[in-house]
């Protein structure tokens, strides 16, 4: 397993090392013959440089003995020889090893630019500023190039979160192509016109309550495989899948505090310190924390929220390592009000209105504890054992119109519900997930084979207590005269619903990568499921399904640059509604998608750009057949063209971009006759963009200046399935400005964002029922960063 960690195994320059690339500095080693790894952080501490590699790179290869006078390239030169590894002066701070291939060039120097190696979670140097990632994980569980995998997969990295100064999901996911952000940006997001509000986690389910928020505080980069992810992630939404992979433990001590500073007395207090706690750094820690406190350009509303995440790796031996981490979230968002439906549009009131009251409350407590464990026989098997546990409590207590259950009068009337839900203090969702994977390398004859062999165990406990949901009698307010009560009805026994079910599901799936002749990279996967949903107390029936989902993809790379590719995947999704009348359950629900496509990869890997073509259907969708009679009668289609781009193409100028075309996305199938049939799916733009570009100055005079600006598009979207209302489209602008100094051993960041630069007024989210939500006016965000 790749540990961050392992990848500035070598150190973080402690000295200049454009003076040793400049001058080539001479110096006396000596270093007695070792594993490659130990060999390399002895030239780390040496040559006072940093050399970023990964265990998975290093794993089982040894070095000759280094002794004598030489200058780094050729220290560095003699200890890989014969390895299959090269080096790159990535910039005067760090030097980056990777996979010697056709285009690499251990003897060049490529100037304020960085390389990224191929170990399984790819370099993660501090101070990367690549916006291209060449390697992910998540589409086949295996480090594999995007160039060489047959699905669409978008890499968000640490360097475009930092220039956008993106604190929520929908702020990084705006980056990736088929991406809206749905329900408020709590965290619910539209892939591919299908609904999604369950995320990863470096590789597992991270399944919460639906209003539960992302922090993105420990979040090295983000992995977005578009479709289908069933065959090795289980149930899952068949839109796509968002995996965050998390910084990890580093062996060289790195230390950043950052405090940012906007609109709306907004603050926000970001710790990262890493290094390693034992002198042969076998033990390495990472601490990451999180503070935030703001108003919004909404009265009433406001947010606070704590984040913290300690890691720990252990390297056990040369063989096992471990890594323990724990994450604790509470977050607390006061007044949020949403926008009613007035007609078929959102009711055009001021953007600082709320029409729900003060005291609307939510918080959200989060837990996770995770221990991933990795055990390497030899330079080709591994085996991995990964345990988690997450516990979300959610609290909620308000006051809200009631959208399309009661749509505005033409005097501006609307009727409100009331919402509380742990109305006990009681309430709890326990997720445990437990797997275990060997994965291993081997011929047979001439083909290359990476397979992966693999089961796991998933389960949610949950309980919750909830009042309301239906209009207050007499409590009306008006849209153009707020009436606010002071403070919440109170909650009789009889007003509160229990709802305690299990759902425990299991799955075996084996997958093989195969090098083919003829430049042809074959995949091929199946997994069987075996998922049940149990209600406690209730007159629900259990609820049992299995499933065997198989997708496969082939690869044709004519030429290092350019690839061509083709994939089917079938997905077993989550669990389905119950038909009310007779209490039984519904089947599941289940899709399927055909993807065809181009990639390229340009500039020696720095830029990349993946063109798709996709059909994605989804089966067994619920519907409302009559009065508490649902039936799975729904079929949904959705299809269209996605764009992608990312990376250097100019030395200092750097961008990342996406574009989709959805042209239809539609309910196919109502067999009950519901009206539902050639509808618009809701959220699902025809049109949608994103493009954003930064450049750092080259020249001495402005060094350290770095200039960014960006757009997001989204056209009309649907408010609801019935193509009754319409939420408009819009375009927003925002810009950015930084500049760092070199103080000492230190650097320090000064950066502006201005989101929204032209203060559009637009609809950002919208909910499914009709109410929507505004997006932010335009707004000043500051930072300072200082980072050792």
């Amino acid at each position: 397993m790749y540990h961050p960690t392992k990848i500035s195994v070598a150190a973080l320059l402690c000295a200049s090392l454009g003076s040793a690339v400049a001058d080539e500095k001479v110096q006396t080693y000596h270093i007695p013959a070792q594993s490659l790894h130990g060999a390399l952080q002895k030239l780390a501490d040496q040559a006072g440089i940093a050399v970023f590699f990964s265990d998975s790179q290093v794993q089982g290869k040894t070095s000759p003995a280094l002794q004598g006078s030489y200058s780094p390239r050729e220290a560095l030169e003699k200890l890989l020889a014969g390895s299959g590894l090269t080096y790159t002066f990535t910039d005067e701070n760090s030097v980056s090893v990777k996979a010697a291939d056709s285009k690499s060039d251990a003897s060049s120097t490529l100037p304020a630019m960085r390389v990224v190696g191929t170990a399984e979670y790819d370099s993660t140097d501090p101070y990367n500023t690549d916006y291209n990632r060449p390697n992910a994980v998540t589409a086949t569980k295996t480090d594999t190039p995007l160039i060489q995998t047959p699905f669409s997969v978008k890499v968000v990295p640490q360097q475009v979160l930092k220039d956008q100064q993106a604190i929520t999901v929908d702020q990084a996911l705006r980056n990736v192509s088929g991406v809206v952000t749905g329900s408020g940006g709590t965290g619910t997001f539209f892939i591919r016109g299908f609904g999604n509000y369950n995320v990863y986690r470096d590789g597992y389910l991270n399944q919460s309550q639906w209003a539960h928020t992302e922090d993105l505080e420990n979040i090295e980069r983000i992995e977005v495989l578009k479709g289908p992810g069933s065959v090795l992630y289980g149930r899952t939404e068949p839109g796509g899948l968002v995996n965050f992979v998390t910084k990890q433990p580093l062996d060289t001590a790195y230390y950043s505090l950052r405090q940012q500073f906007g609109s709306f007395d907004h603050y926000r207090t970001s710790v990262d310190a890493t290094g390693p706690l034992s002198a042969d750094k076998d033990l390495a820690y990472r601490f990451n924390l999180g503070y935030q406190s703001n108003n919004t350009f909404q009265e009433f509303g406001g947010n606070e929220r704590l984040f913290v995440a300690p890691s720990l790796r252990w390297n056990i031996s040369e063989q096992t390592t471990s890594t323990f981490k724990i994450e604790y979230s509470d977050i607390k968002e006061l007044g949020r009000g949403t926008v009613p439906l007035l007609g078929d549009r959102p009711a055009p009131i001021p953007r600082s209105l709320n029409l729900g009251d003060p005291w609307n409350i939510q918080e959200d407590e989060y837990v996770m504890l995770s221990l991933n464990t990795v055990h390497a026989f030899n330079d080709n098997w591994r085996l991995r054992h990964r345990f988690n546990f997450t516990n979300h409590i959610l609290t909620m207590s308000g006051k809200f119109p009631t959208g399309a259950f009661s749509p505005v009068q033409p005097n501006g009337d609307q009727t409100r519900y009331f919402f509380a839900q742990n109305t006990d203090g009681n309430d709890y969702q326990h997720n445990f997930f437990n797997a275990l994977e060997l994965n291993g390398k081997f011929d047979t004859a001439f083909l290359k084979h990476n397979l992966l062999i693999g089961g796991d165990y998933y389960r949610t406990d949950y309980r919750a207590t909830s009042a309301g949901f239906t209009p207050q009698t007499g409590d009306v307010t008006n849209i153009y005269h707020p009436i606010h009560q002071p403070g919440p009805p109170a909650i009789l026994p009889g007003d509160v619903d229990l709802a305690e079910w299990t759902l425990p599901w299991f799955g075996l799936y084996a997958q093989d990568q195969i090098e083919l002749p003829y430049h042809l990279h074959a995949l091929a996967g199946l997994r069987y499921d075996n998922a049940t949903s149990s209600w406690h107390g209730s007159s629900y029936s259990d609820t049992s399904a299995d499933k065997v989902s198989p997708r496969g993809g082939l690869v044709w790379q004519p030429i290092p640059e350019f690839s061509l590719y083709g994939s089917y995947t079938e997905n077993f999704g989550a669990s389905n509604y119950y038909d009310w009348s007779t209490k039984t359950p519904l089947p599941p629900q289940t899709a399927k998608q055909w993807e065809v496509g181009a990639k390229t990869e340009l500039f020696d890997g720095r830029f990349s750009a993946t063109m798709a073509y996709f059909d994605l259907t989804k089966q067994n969708l619920p519907m409302e057949v009559g009065p508490n009679v649902t039936k799975a009668v729904g079929e949904a289609e959705s299809r269209g063209i996605e764009f992608d781009l990312s990376g250097e193409i100019l030395p200092g100028w750097s961008i990342i971009g996406a574009y989709a075309y959805t042209p239809f996305a539609k309910t196919t199938k109502d067999s009950a006759g519901f009206g539902n049939s050639g509808k618009r799916l809701n959220n699902a733009p025809v049109h949608s963009a994103s493009l954003w570009t930064t450049y750092e100055f080259q020249k001495p005079l402005l060094r350290g200046v770095r200039i960014g600006a960006g757009m997001q598009a989204v056209g009309q979207r649907e408010i609801g399935y019935d193509e009754t209302a319409q939420a408009p489209g819009y375009v927003t602008m925002n810009v950015m400005l930084s500049k760092f100094w070199k103080i000492g051993a230190s650097r320090v960041t000064a950066q502006l964002n201005i989101d929204n630069l032209t203060d559009k007024t637009y609809i950002a989210s919208i909910y499914s029922y009709g109410p929507s939500h505004y997006g932010a006016p335009r707004t000043f965000m500051g930072s300072v960063r200082i980072e050792y």
